[in-house]
């Protein structure tokens, strides 16, 4: 093997970083690109994130002043559906959402008052069925279009009086419970979320649950205060599936990395097996490996993630292996090129399946791969596999 010839295999490295590159790419900018109109679609047809605020008490003094009153107690209930939806190359996690919430309010000053009672919808664009909000005795319902509606509630000194309401709807994201825009104090309250899904996350800014009980169909996830000072909320994120965009990008932009193992692996068992392989034949294993990622990252937009990776997968390791099986005879193709393709091209991108675990999996592939060329390659006069031969 001689220097020149390294130099040559380094440049088609390089050439087909480049195409590796020009792809991830791409793939970044349909996604984004789709992502942002399409999610627009989404948001018109289901809904967008809800944020549902507790309802706000406030009362005018005879002295012409206002305070609020808080809620002396709140039992709410809700029960989260998810129902994701696939637009082009990401997943929208969307869900369906029944609420019903049960309030009392005290009168705890020492006058009679009419309290102003508001209640503010979770999101200005969604739908609201089989609403019902009630305020004491009086039945409320909304007037025009508006993202709040207010009810009065005349209240004697000391007197309580609930407050019910309740709806079905439907989001995206997640599902948040505020009670108020500013720090507060909330006694006596209790939240119950039903989920018929298991993967779920408590987004930023909330207090994580109470307590969680595994049930049939997912969770049982409870809050329950005697007295909170906060202005933080209560909620849940939807869990999120592997979104075939961002994955294949991401493969894309790692590529080369398996390539450099592959091609290393390459040369230093075709110095000690005497495989003399010829820059071209490197170009048409880059190409090969290049193939996986370009049909992949195509073949995604039209069928199931996994059916899409085995599949590019089955074609990269047919071009590679056959191509050897020709070049240089079956053994060195399947046991060599083959195990290794199958390990840095198909593992390695594999990896990427498990957010989190990518950095870890390749880190230990590296390693591993190290200590057994070290081991292999102990005994080698590298001196004289690289010297010049004299000519003919």
């Amino acid at each position: 093997m001689s220097v020149g010839r390294v130099a040559a295999i380094v440049f088609i490295f390089l050439c087909v970083t480049v195409a590796w590159v020009v792809l991830g790419s791409s793939v970044t900018l349909r996604t984004n690109q789709g992502h942002s109109d399409l999610g627009r679609q989404v948001e018109q047809l289901w809904g967008s994130e809800q944020s549902q605020l507790a309802p706000q008490v406030a009362v005018t003094l005879p002295d012409g002043s206002k305070q609020s009153l808080e809620l002396a107690s709140s039992d709410i209930n809700v029960d989260l559906s998810l129902d994701q939806r696939r637009k082009g190359l990401m997943w929208y996690d969307t869900y369906s959402v029944t609420f019903e919430g049960k309030y009392q309010v005290a009168n705890t000053l020492q006058v009679p008052v009419t309290a102003t009672v508001t209640f503010s919808f979770p999101s200005d664009n969604a739908i609201y069925d089989d609403f019902e909000l009630r305020i004491g005795d009086q039945q409320i319902t909304p007037k025009g279009v508006t993202s709040s509606v207010p009810g009065t509630l005349p209240l004697a000194p000391g007197e309580s009086s609930e407050i019910y309401v309740t709806y079905k709807s439907r989001g995206l994201d997640r599902w948040v419970y505020r009670f108020a825009d500013r720090i507060t104090t909330v006694r006596d309250f209790t939240l119950t979320v039903n989920t018929d899904f298991t993967g779920y996350d408590f987004p930023e800014r909330t207090v994580s649950a109470s307590s969680k009980t595994r049930t049939a169909q997912g969770w049982e996830l409870q809050w329950r205060f005697a007295s909170l000072v906060s202005d933080f909320g209560v909620g849940v994120e939807m869990p999120h599936k592997l979104n075939p965009g961002p994955l294949a990008s991401r493969m894309s932009f790692f590529a080369p990395v398996s390539l450099l193992f592959f091609f290393t692996v390459l040369l230093v068992l075709g110095v000690i097996k005497g495989v003399n392989l010829h820059p071209m034949h490197y170009f048409y294993l880059g190409a090969a490996f290049f193939a996986f990622h370009l049909l992949f990252a195509y073949l995604v937009d039209h069928v199931l993630v996994e059916v899409a990776f085995v599949t590019a997968a089955l074609v990269s390791l047919g071009l590679v292996i056959s191509y050897l099986w020709r070049v240089v005879g079956p053994r060195f193709a399947l046991r060599e090129a083959g195990l290794s393709q199958l390990i840095f091209l198909v593992l390695f991108s594999y990896a990427f399946f498990f957010e989190g675990y990518t950095g870890l999996v390749v880190t230990v592939g590296a390693i591993l791969t190290l200590a057994v060329l070290m081991q292999v390659t102990a005994k080698v006069d590298w001196a004289a596999k690289f010297a010049r031969k004299p000519k003919a």
